[in-house]
């Protein structure tokens, strides 16, 4: 199974791009991992509406989805999962055959409703609400701490 992380924006604090390299190269000895990152909706300026951004970003995002992936949306809405649980289903995929999992992260105003309907299931990190700039460096971390509950490595304390 393949692991692709599609996200709006760049990682502009260094402290981020560190706790994402650091997790991504981890992560990179259990699975193949690919991040697509889709620049920022300028256009419009200023007096562009959230809906007007999210929109044209959620269109870039649809367009960049692997041919055939699970594709799970970080969403405020989406389900809660322990680190336990979210191992479960990601082992569930890999057991099945599934060949990519795609992983979504909007930009600063969120999905669509449509991107969200586009989605397989919806995943929220935290009831708190993270920049997506630290969402992707903490989906990076329970991804890596997925693999080695599933392959019981002791990184992992439950």
């Amino acid at each position: 199974m393949k692991l692709t992380i599609l996200c709006v924006g760049k990682l502009s604090l260094p402290f981020l791009k560190e706790g994402r390299d650091e997790y991504r190269q981890r992560l990179k000895r259990y699975l193949p991992v690919d991040e697509i990152e889709l620049k920022e909706e300028k256009r419009g300026g200023k007096k562009a509406t959230a809906d007007f951004v999210r929109n044209h970003e959620a269109e870039a995002l649809t367009a960049r989805i692997p041919a055939g992936s699970y594709v799970i949306g970080l969403d405020e809405k989406g389900r809660r999962l322990s680190s336990e649980k979210l191992a479960a289903n990601l082992e569930r995929h890999m057991n099945q055959g599934t060949a990519n999992v795609c992983l979504i992260i909007g930009g600063a105003y969120g999905l669509t409703e449509a991107l969200r309907q586009r989605c397989d299931s919806l995943l929220s990190l935290s009831d708190m609400t993270m920049t997506h700039q630290m969402a992707r460096m903490f989906l990076y971390e329970q991804l890596y701490r997925a693999m080695t509950i599933i392959r019981r490595e002791p990184y992992h304390n439950s």
